[in-house]
């Protein structure tokens, strides 16, 4: 069994992430600095080297003025 972080469906999770934020026209700092956390913690999420929970994600959504399941649906 593959690992999940290494699964098809985390790596479009960070693809939508990604795209999400540079739709919403933010960069990674900008982006860090909204969610009160450092850019690196975006660059580890979208380059998928950090997970995040649900909790995460939604924060997400609403900085990048999305939906959840706009990161979640394939």
């Amino acid at each position: 069994m593959t690992k999940a972080i290494y699964s098809k469906d985390h790596k479009f999770v960070v693809e939508q992430l990604k795209k999400a934020r540079i739709e919403a026209g933010l960069d990674q700092e900008k982006a860090a600095e909204l969610l009160r956390k450092t850019q690196s913690y975006i660059s580890k999420v979208e380059s998928g080297q950090r997970r995040i929970d649900i909790v995460q994600l939604k924060e997400f959504a609403k900085i990048y003025k999305k939906e959840v399941d706009f990161f979640i649906k394939k």
